[in-house]
C-alpha cells in the first residue's frame, strides 16, 4: 500500500515553513537584515507551523486534513505576499510601506528628519539575489508551489 497523500502533505506543511523560517533566520547570521515586508512573509509561516503540528495530535482524518489544509493556505498567504514584496523590489509596482517611500521635505533637515524616521532596510530593494530572483522571489516561488503540493496531495485518495 502507499502512503496516504495526506499525511505526506503533513509533514510537508511542517517541514517546508520550518524550512523557509529557519533560512531566513539563518541568513540573519551571514549578514542580511530583514525589511518590513520579509518580516510579513514569516508570520504566515508561524502559523502554518502551528496549523502542521496541531494535524499531528488531532484525533480523526477530518479534522487532521482541516489542519493541514489551513497550513497550506498559510503557506500560500506568504508566497502571495512573497510575491507583492519581489514585485515591488523589481518596481513593477509600488510597495505601500515607508521602507519604499521616498523622503519628503521642504528643506534638507525636513528630508533628514524624515529620512530618519524610516527604516534602515528598504523593501524595494533586494540585499540578495541568485540568477535574479530575490529571497521574495525565492519564498514566493517555494511557498506557492509548496502549497500546490500539500493541497493536491491532502485530497488524494491512497492507492492500494
Amino acid at each position: 500500500m502507499q502512503a496516504d497523500g495526506l499525511r505526506i502533505a503533513r509533514w510537508i506543511a511542517l517541514l517546508l515553513p520550518l524550512a523557509l523560517v529557519g533560512g531566513a533566520h539563518l541568513s540573519e547570521h551571514f549578514g542580511l537584515v530583514p525589511c518590513e515586508m520579509c518580516w510579513w512573509q514569516r508570520y504566515p509561516h508561524y502559523v502554518a507551523i502551528l496549523f502542521a503540528l496541531l494535524s499531528f495530535v488531532v484525533p480523526g482524518k477530518p479534522l487532521r486534513m482541516t489542519f493541514v489544509l489551513l497550513a497550506g493556505a498559510a503557506v500560500a498567504v506568504s508566497g502571495g505576499i512573497g510575491v507583492f514584496h519581489a514585485g515591488v523590489e523589481y518596481h513593477w509596482w509600488q510597495g505601500i510601506t515607508a521602507c519604499t517611500a521616498q523622503v519628503h521635505g521642504s528643506n534638507p533637515m525636513d528630508m533628514l528628519t524624515d529620512a530618519l524616521r524610516r527604516p534602515l532596510i528598504r523593501c524595494d530593494v533586494p540585499q540578495w539575489t541568485l540568477f535574479g530572483i530575490s529571497l521574495a522571489g525565492f519564498n514566493a516561488i517555494i511557498s506557492l508551489t509548496g502549497a500546490a503540493v500539500i493541497f493536491a496531495l491532502s485530497v488524494r485518495k491512497a492507492r492500494r
